[in-house]
């Protein structure tokens, strides 16, 4: 996965500011002189962009190599407001068991966030996410308007769909080095979107490029950590699920209309199709 934001911090900051030097002991003898006020900033809690971001290690997929782009088709998944308080209340409860998630492709810890909704709603789950196509493979330049000109004529003729994320699942990357916290799409709208995939399948082929899993299973990934933690997360996330159900049981965690299919090559956004609210 790429990298979203790592350019939040303060140029004007250094550690050294943030501790205020001791006042000198006046004589008896002298006036004492009141140190000016603080500035307001310290008064305030940190902000998002106070945070320190980019400091967990990211791992490449594959190494880089010049000429190569990154390939990735994906459907663009946006959360509604009303949405967004349910999942973070569910995040909430997650991560003050689990302190080692962060938010993805922000890098900041799930558990700082969580001490505010407001920037817990904004920074983890306002961001645009992404139902995965195929796999993220590098490919050639020459490579790009072969795969641009077959994706479209592919998928261009598609027809809107809800799509309902009904369940939490924990997933491991590859080579085991990260663990992600995300919502599966196990009814409404698998049958489109495995189309879809198998469609973005037949053009990698042609390409020589590795096609997706075999029981693809769509989603998207919320929050991450380092290693596989699997095992622990899942726990966590079943015993959390058992209560919420006992509370009030719901067939959908959410659900987002299909607006359509983007491709990213490198840092270039391709539209590959796209569907009206009309359609």
């Amino acid at each position: 996965m790429e990298a979203l934001k790592a350019c939040y911090g303060d140029g004007s900051s250094d550690s050294d500011s943030e501790s205020a030097p001791s006042a000198p002991k006046s004589a008896p003898s002298e006036a004492f002189t009141p140190l000016p006020p603080p500035p307001i900033s310290l008064l305030d809690p940190p902000t998002v962009l106070d945070l320190q971001i980019g400091q967990t290690a990211r791992i490449r997929s594959f190494p880089h190599v010049d000429g190569n782009y990154a390939l990735h088709v994906y459907i663009p998944i946006n959360i509604s407001s009303p949405s967004k308080k349910e999942l973070s209340a569910f995040l909430k409860k997650v991560s003050s068991r689990e302190p080692n998630l962060n938010v993805v492709e922000v890098d900041v810890p799930l558990n700082i966030l969580c001490q505010n909704y407001e920037k817990l709603e904004q920074v983890a789950l306002g961001r645009e996410f992404h139902i995965s196509l195929g796999r993220t493979v590098p490919i050639r330049v020459h490579q790009i308007d072969s795969v641009i000109s077959m994706l479209r004529q592919k998928l261009q003729i598609q027809h809107q769909f809800w799509i309902d994320f009904n369940r939490w699942e924990v997933f491991v990357n590859d080579d085991h080095t990260r663990t992600f916290l995300s919502v599966e799409v196990v009814q409404g709208g698998l049958l489109e979107i495995t189309k879809q995939i198998e469609a973005v399948n037949t053009i990698y082929r042609l390409h020589n490029l590795p096609e997706f899993y075999k029981d693809p299973r769509p989603h998207i990934s919320l929050a991450w950590a380092l290693g596989d933690i699997a095992h622990s997360l899942k726990k966590v996330v079943d015993e959390e699920m058992k209560c919420a159900v006992g509370k009030s049981f719901k067939k959908c965690i959410f659900s987002c209309k299909f607006k359509g299919i983007e491709c990213k090559i490198g840092k270039k956004a391709y539209t590959i199709c796209k569907i009206s609210d009309g359609q």
